[in-house]
């Protein structure tokens, strides 16, 4: 069976852009030398729960997959979170994820008080009608439900990923400071 940590550690790797490639993108240049802070790019208790919480807010409401790691990326600027986690968190929304986030939004906007016709959208689905048509229904009254279940969602996933973090942190750091101490009191004794 694969080594777990170091299997994800490497997929990590591989799919979170580099320092460089994000600084390098051309929606990022005008803000120079605030995103080139090393605060922003250090692990550290406080920025790391704040960029999974940036990452999670931006990947899960903007589902424009070129501009969620660079609104991440933003967004970690005003709030001093970490922008290597914030642009691995934006992957929570992917393909597989994201029509259960849509129809979740679309839900939870009707619960709001908002008003997408799924029936309409049912019907759509079936017959199997273009770009325009989906585009008609999404303009007339689905848009609203789901921006506003896409923001709440965000929001609360948002959360408890800061609140997860946070405990995953304590954790973390803790056990390195247990074999810390172990180690030096194994050598301290022989």
């Amino acid at each position: 069976m694969a080594d777990r940590p170091g299997f994800f550690r490497r997929l990590a790797i591989k799919a979170t852009p580099s320092r460089e490639e994000v600084l390098e993108s051309r929606w990022l240049k005008p803000f120079g030398t605030r995103v080139r802070q090393s605060d922003l790019w250090r692990f550290t208790r406080r920025s790391v729960p704040r960029g999974v919480a940036a990452g999670l807010f931006i990947g899960i409401f903007l589902m424009v997959p070129g501009l969620q790691i660079v609104g991440a990326a933003l967004l970690c600027i005003p709030l001093r979170g970490n922008i290597p986690i914030a642009a691995a968190m934006t992957f929570l929304s992917n393909p597989a994820t994201t029509p259960f986030f849509l129809i979740a939004a679309l839900a939870l906007g009707n619960k709001l008080g908002f008003h997408a016709d799924l029936a309409a959208f049912n019907q759509l689905y079936d017959s199997g009608v273009g770009v325009r048509e989906w585009l008609a229904w999404l303009l007339s009254d689905a848009a609203p439900a789901m921006v506003t279940g896409l923001f709440f969602i965000a929001v609360a996933c948002a959360f408890v990923g800061w609140g997860v973090s946070i405990v995953f942190w304590r954790w973390w750091v803790g056990a390195k400071w247990r074999r810390r101490v172990r180690r030096d009191l194994f050598q301290h004794n022989h």
